[in-house]
């Protein structure tokens, strides 16, 4: 494909949501700009016109940016497509307790803005790297080996960097980097880590026999885990996407991808902020509007939004 005489953004849209509204604004706002807008053709009938569908493979080339319309799930969708050419990604908070995409709808004409004029930093992503021999994955937040109800749990053996160090029996196992150590791999217990540790976390959840504690990697570290005789049938996740059924004898090889993928972020500190608020949330066993009553004045304004998209 020949590169755009201009700046190009590439859309990625959230799976089920009705975006036209969304998109015909942004197709007002590139051609006041002369921007070209492209979209995955997979999704070119969703949009009403003045976006450019392209095959998905070809997404990225020539983009100046992504720009994800969801949540932070289609963040991740973004970023995965996005992950052998890495191009900076712009989350748009469309979902619900979001904590990766930072933009509000409200301030998508600003953000876009200061996106053109390369007003903003990047935040950089590592990625988990996964084989199983026939399928190659690629995921931003965990890998989980889920079990199906009747039909056996995760029996499997770890190895790191060629030494075995033991086996789990649990309901599902959650490999994750540490941008995703506060998802799947947190709700089953495995403790937060900061991104600039570049570590993976290991995280049985309901462990019956076998290694019952999360285990913290290094970045460089290789992991293989073997899925046992006796290992049920299990679902195969990334970043919460099914990729099918793998049981006995399967071998999964994991590595890290460090900056795989690139977050763009107008307002650090206020991003990171709103994070802790949010994961904060996730503890506190409360109605929203209780939520509310227990913030400051001056945060029940600021972070008003917050406490709804938890609704």
């Amino acid at each position: 494909m020949d590169d755009p005489a201009g700046p190009r953004l590439a859309l990625v849209l959230h799976p089920h949501r009705d975006l036209r509204e969304v998109v015909a604004h942004l197709v007002r706002w590139a051609e006041a700009r002369g921007v070209e807008l492209v979209v995955g053709a997979q999704d070119a009938l969703r949009v009403d016109g003045g976006v450019l569908p392209v095959p998905a493979d070809e997404l990225a080339d020539g983009a100046t940016a992504v720009v994800s319309l969801g949540g932070d799930g289609t963040l991740l969708g973004a970023l995965r497509l996005v992950a052998d050419t890495p191009v900076p990604v712009l989350g748009v908070q469309l979902g619900h307790l979001g904590f990766l995409a930072e933009v509000q709808p409200n301030e998508l004409d600003t953000a876009l803005d200061r996106v053109l004029a390369g007003d903003f930093v990047v935040e950089p992503h590592s990625a988990l790297r996964i084989e199983t021999g026939t399928q190659h994955l690629v995921a931003f937040n965990d890998l989980a080996l889920v079990r199906h109800p009747g039909r056996g749990s995760v029996d499997a053996t770890l190895a790191v960097n060629g030494l075995r160090h033991g086996y789990y029996r649990c309901d599902a196992l959650v490999v994750a980097t540490a941008a995703g150590s506060s998802a799947y791999s947190y709700a089953a217990g495995g403790p937060l880590v900061s991104p600039s540790v570049g570590g993976v976390v290991v995280t049985p959840s309901a462990p019956m026999s076998g290694i019952s504690r999360a285990l913290v990697l290094g970045e460089s570290d290789v992991l293989r885990l073997e899925l046992n005789p006796r290992c049920g049938t299990l679902a195969l996740e990334a970043d919460g996407v099914g990729s099918g059924d793998v049981g006995p004898g399967t071998v999964l090889d994991v590595t890290v991808q460090p900056d795989a993928g690139q977050v763009i972020r107008l307002n650090p500190a206020v991003h990171h902020q709103r994070s802790r608020v949010k994961l904060s949330l996730l503890d506190l066993p409360l109605l929203p509007e209780q939520l509310r009553e227990l913030l400051p004045p001056d945060l029940q304004k600021r972070f008003g939004a917050v406490v709804d998209d938890g609704a």
